[in-house]
């Protein structure tokens, strides 16, 4: 079925297709967790139930995607030891302690203040649980430093040597940790995933703002004669309050970080034209050097073999101003670079669009919000609820638009100018990786379309009023000792 198929081109379908799966979860729990630790604050701080309404919510929600992430980041490990053997034999003495600081420094952290802050409110006391909450963020956050320096190097490689059996090896771990692009792949990697959770949170918000609209939900609108009880106007209540909040805190996260984004944006192009000038030139489309200025193109289709972009839509010279804030300063295109460590540029040229597309978007939903917010209308403009239950998902397209951006980018190598990609794929047969990657998107779509498909449901129910605790009927069994047991019933002072 395979054996007309390249094995290596297989083998990056394969890892694109496991990664892209497992980079939407991170994406998500890294600001979902900081999220959470801020609405676990304000309502230590406030003492509103709202708060704590909003945190229970969210936390299972955050439970079911960090496990889908954990499960899909597992697959990634498997993926380095078969069909790059090469790749982890070379680099694995840089790369391999990389990955092992973020298991013990990272995982590990979350996973022991996760059960904590999942099960624990009404058994370690609310400071307490807020602790392991902050461990669980800030857990996220080590766990995204670690992953992008592995990343940033394969980028930037700096602080090794090549021993006698070609292998890199660490010569100075600074320079290896913080090589001269992770700052910048860390900073945009972070708002983005900020702005993903503030986009989804928002979006949910804004789908259970127009649920009450349109359904008579409005806590004020219940009429008693119609047979509503106190139990459902209590729920209508805490279900509009939820969603009031969360929408308006997402909207001022939107409009905060989107312009912030776009700063640090900005800076890390400039430091990829410096680094990875032929990743520059595919993004912007320049097939040729412009010694007088470059254009930016705004559309248009790239053409491989007139190697030009047709119906070209551009600035004369707003290339050249924005890379170099120079419009005259002369740019060098692709001909400059030889035909065989050029990146493909059509898929490179049009995921950067994608990306700053969607970016344009977060700016002017922000701009938006804070104009609503200043009318007084932000929970009474449908359209303004509208467009941001649109653009819900929009953040995840976003981070893997950005992700095909920076990986294909860098090809023809894994590790940039020094290691290409052919050359870390492992000795296979086409039908073995083949037959693998189809296993891969049958299991994946059923294990993570199911548990995509219980978050959906968990997000459509929205805030419910005293939410039932976690702990006190769902949590985990001892499992020490020969007959295991259920978990500990524990009073309100304490006691068992």
């Amino acid at each position: 079925m395979f054996e007309n198929f390249d094995a290596v081109f297989l083998a990056r379908l394969q890892f694109a297709f496991t990664i892209s799966f497992h980079f939407i979860f991170p994406a998500f729990t890294i600001g979902l967790a900081s999220y959470l630790a801020v609405l676990e604050w304000r309502w230590l701080r406030t003492k509103e139930q709202v708060y704590l309404d909003l945190f229970r919510f969210w936390v299972k929600i955050f439970a079911v995607a960090f496990a889908m992430g954990v499960v899909s980041g597992i697959v990634m490990t498997y993926q380095f030891g078969t069909n790059w053997a090469v790749f982890s034999d070379r680099a694995g003495p840089v790369i391999g302690p990389l990955m092992a600081y973020e298991v013990m420094a990272a995982f590990f952290l979350e996973a022991g203040f996760l059960g904590v802050m999942l099960f624990g409110l009404n058994r370690v006391g609310p400071r307490l649980h807020f602790a392991a909450t902050l461990m669980v963020a800030f857990g996220t956050f080590l766990s995204a430093f670690w992953i992008l320096s592995a990343n940033s190097w394969m980028h930037t490689p700096t602080g090794f040597g090549i021993n006698e059996v070609g292998q890199f090896v660490p010569e100075d771990w600074l320079q290896i940790i913080f090589n001269p692009s992770f700052p910048y792949r860390l900073a945009h990697t972070l708002s983005a995933t900020y702005l993903t959770t503030a986009l989804a949170v928002g979006g949910v918000g804004a789908w259970h703002l127009l649920r009450h609209r349109y359904k008579g939900g409005t806590p004020g609108a219940t009429d008693p004669a119609a047979g509503e009880d106190e139990a459902a106007e209590a729920a209508r209540a805490t279900s509009l309050a939820g969603a009031r909040t969360m929408f308006s805190m997402a909207m001022w996260m939107v409009a905060i970080v989107a312009p912030l984004q776009v700063i640090i944006g900005d800076l890390h192009g400039l430091n990829t034209l410096e680094h990875q000038p032929a990743k520059i030139m595919a993004m912007e489309g320049h097939y040729q050097s412009h010694p007088d200025g470059a254009p930016l193109i705004l559309f248009g289709i790239p053409n491989s073999q007139t190697r030009s972009v047709d119906y070209a839509i551009q600035i004369p010279k707003a290339g050249s101003l924005i890379l170099k804030h120079d419009p005259n300063a002369p740019m060098d295109g692709l001909d400059t670079i030889p035909a065989e460590s050029q990146p493909p540029v059509g898929m490179v040229f049009w995921s950067f669009r994608i990306m700053v597309g969607i970016g344009l978007l977060m700016l002017a939903l922000g701009a938006w919000s804070l104009y609503a917010r200043y009318r007084r209308r932000l929970y009474e403009w449908p359209l303004l609820h509208r467009v941001a239950l649109a653009m819900a998902p929009s953040g995840f397209v976003a981070v893997i638009a950005g992700w095909i951006t920076t990986e294909v980018g860098r090809q023809p190598y894994t590790v940039y100018n020094l290691m290409t990609t052919r050359e870390s794929a492992s000795a296979l047969d086409a039908s073995a990786v083949g037959a693998s990657l189809v296993a891969f998107i049958i299991v994946y779509f059923i294990v993570f379309g199911l548990g995509t498909l219980y978050i959906l449901r968990l997000m459509a129910k929205g805030v419910q009023p005293a939410e039932r605790p976690m702990d006190e009927d769902e949590a985990p069994i001892r499992s020490s000792g020969i007959t295991p047991g259920p978990a500990m019933k524990m009073s309100d002072d304490g006691k068992e």
